[in-house]
């Protein structure tokens, strides 16, 4: 990116001018432009009411589908719109049938919500968890993936970035591994889709999922789902409701086409909106542009702070991106989170609940998570950095 585009994307973001924002894989800051169109929606529903302000934006509504199938190089029939992440992933997972004796092949850096769905299913179905090796460099070992898989593999399930550090796990190998044995695979995608570009035919993968709120820039209660048409033969979901299924006139519904299977009848379309008007600004952007910006921003910072004798930088994998975690001794993780905060510097902390199967390893958290974005400058990297130092 031209230093020209930062400066006038800085001045398009109202967060840039008060605080140094170093919190994206929490929740990315808004864009005027986002900040518009969710503004103008509340006012039309605000003029003539919900339902009509929805069938007056039926367009733009459509229009959010359209822009996410386009950012994931999908069909806008297999995406449903959801309130978070985590109800978007559910609403796959669950629907997958699941017996005693069937297994789920997952990594050692999964998110802590998807682990606690597993081991539901195994209490529950009596499904096997099992946790898949972390290679040399600490991301999931594909060859150890690959001679895991028999007739029992069910589900492949990876979380593509994980909450707690910087690793970009080989999601575009597992999908190969996957699809050469058909087995269905739910990437959890949270913290990738719009950090770089996440493409679901390159990746392979029957189900996606990913959130507005973070590297998108989009309001928060947002969240999607990519269901592969080829794949809705293999499941049954978990809810049927009016927005889901039709109803046949007797005692027997329809499964609604496509990925609107999973969708529930009530949005804050204002949301969508919003979300619709972020991912255009990505797609204006580029996923390219933005993933070798975010990747740059993230290096200088995990570099900075791998210089400082008192820190350890906790990040794992071959390649690494834009979250960043590490620990200060001496002090807590709350303690550097708060230190920072009083210098106006937006970061967040790890937590072990959250990492489950890391944490069975690695005795790392609660680490600082300090996460980047393209529209940070290198200056407010070096200034972080700079303010760890001197803890």
């Amino acid at each position: 990116m031209r230093e020209s585009d930062i400066q006038q994307l800085r001045a398009d973001t109202p967060g840039c001018a008060h605080r140094i924002h170093l919190n994206n894989a929490g929740a990315g800051l808004l864009s005027r432009a986002t900040l518009a169109a969710m503004t103008e929606y509340l006012h039309l529903e605000a003029s003539i009411g919900g339902y009509e302000a929805a069938e007056e934006s039926a367009e733009q509504i459509a229009g959010t589908y359209r822009a996410l199938a386009r950012l994931l190089n999908a069909d806008s029939s297999e995406i449903a719109l959801f309130d978070n992440s985590t109800h978007a992933w559910n609403a796959a997972f669950y629907s997958i049938p699941l017996r005693a004796g069937d297994r789920i092949l997952t990594g050692r850096n999964e998110y802590g919500s998807n682990v606690l769905a597993y081991l539901q299913a195994a209490q529950r179905q009596g499904a096997e968890v099992v946790v898949v090796p972390d290679d040399d460099s600490g991301q999931i070992d594909t060859a150890a993936l690959a001679d895991l898989i028999d007739e029992r593999v069910k589900l492949i399930g990876l979380t593509w970035v994980p909450t707690s550090g910087g690793l970009v796990n080989p999601a575009v190998e597992v999908g190969r591994i996957a699809s050469a044995a058909d087995v269905l695979y739910l990437l959890d995608a949270t913290q990738a889709v719009g950090q770089f570009s996440a493409d679901v035919v390159e990746l392979g993968c029957d189900f996606l999922t990913g959130t507005g709120r973070k590297y998108l820039r989009g309001p928060r209660g947002t969240g999607f789902l990519y269901a592969r048409t080829a794949a809705l033969s293999r499941i049954d979901p978990h809810v049927a409701e009016i927005r889901s299924a039709t109803w046949d006139g007797g005692r027997s519904f329809t499964w609604a086409e496509g990925a609107r299977r999973f969708e529930t009848w009530e949005n804050s379309y204002m949301n969508v909106v919003g979300l619709g008007a972020a991912v255009a600004q990505a797609l204006d952007l580029g996923l390219e542009v933005i993933g070798q910006r975010t990747q740059q921003l993230g290096a200088r910072l995990r570099n900075g702070l791998r210089e400082l004798d008192t820190i350890s930088v906790h990040d794992l994998g071959a390649v690494q991106c834009a979250l960043v975690t590490a620990t200060v001794t001496g002090r807590s993780a709350a303690q550097v989170a708060a230190e920072l905060a009083r210098h106006s510097i937006n970061v967040s902390t790890t937590v072990a609940e959250h990492n489950q199967f890391d944490t069975e390893q690695r005795g790392i958290h609660p680490a600082v998570r300090l996460s980047p974005h393209y529209y940070n400058t290198e200056e407010e990297i070096d200034r972080a950095v700079a303010i760890v130092a001197s803890l």
